[in-house]
């Protein structure tokens, strides 16, 4: 049966997460519901990434199984009637054949995540990103990211109750830059643990303001105990920027 990928975006506020899940209501819920209403048949979707309650997304994939969709030349019209149905905070931006065997969340290459945060106060901001008014030292801060390249093992930004076979990511990219008044972190790595990036970001800002040393920031990572970490930092300020795929499976 021919297989397809589905790439969204959407605005996470008011969703429990990106995977379906019960009593809450989800971006996967709503997408399975707009195919439904469209196709009128059901679709089993597979996330790529899950993202947590509040937690937004630029590009993220599911792929489905389904031999009732049309042609790649009539597909772009079923993009923009989904559009249609779907909630204003949520877009499907392109639906794509891939090989039959390519799956969305263990053939990702890499994902990327963006973490904002603004120090003056902005009511336009408030959803988007943290709003953090303390003083920061930027070259601290990049100092601490890129220690983290060093590592492999983060059990440490591992929330508890976290069913997986091992802690270790492979950490791609791990920068701050100041851009126009916002801090922002960037983190690109082949996989990520539950609540990894807010923890991260929040331990972080701990050495950026100056309340732990760089060497702390270290004894954290290495000490392989979520307790030691900083999960406070709200939702909001956290973006999936991209889930990055081979060329050649599309088809």
């Amino acid at each position: 049966m021919p297989r397809y990928f589905i790439q969204v975006a959407y605005k996470g506020a008011r969703y429990a997460g990106f995977q379906i899940q019960d009593n809450a209501n989800s971006v996967q819920a709503e997408v399975e519901k707009a195919l439904k209403v469209f196709f009128k048949a059901d679709f089993e979707l597979t996330c790529s990434s899950r993202t947590d309650a509040g937690v937004h997304a630029l590009s993220n994939y599911f792929h489905f199984d389904s031999d009732i969709l049309p042609g790649n030349e009539k597909l772009a019209r079923s993009v923009y009637n989904l559009n249609a149905i779907l909630p204003g905070d949520i877009i499907v931006k392109s639906i794509v054949p891939v090989s039959p065997q390519v799956h969305c969340r263990f053939d990702a290459l890499y994902r990327e995540y963006d973490y904002y945060i603004y120090q003056s106060k902005d009511p336009f901001s408030l959803d988007r990103a943290y709003y953090y008014p303390f003083a920061l030292d930027i070259d601290r801060l990049e100092h601490a990211a890129s220690i983290i390249t060093e590592y492999t093992d983060f059990t440490t930004f591992s929330k508890r109750n976290t069913q997986v076979k091992t802690f270790n990511c492979s950490i791609l990219k791990s920068t701050w830059i100041n851009k126009d008044g916002l801090y922002i972190y960037s983190v690109r790595s082949n996989r990520f643990l539950r609540g990894m990036v807010r923890g991260l970001v929040g331990t972080m800002l701990k050495a950026g303001a100056g309340k732990i040393t760089i060497e702390h920031f270290k004894q954290i990572i290495e000490g392989r105990n979520c307790a030691l970490a900083d999960f406070s930092v709200p939702p909001q300020g956290l973006f999936l920027k991209e889930v990055a795929y081979l060329s050649d499976i599309y088809l």
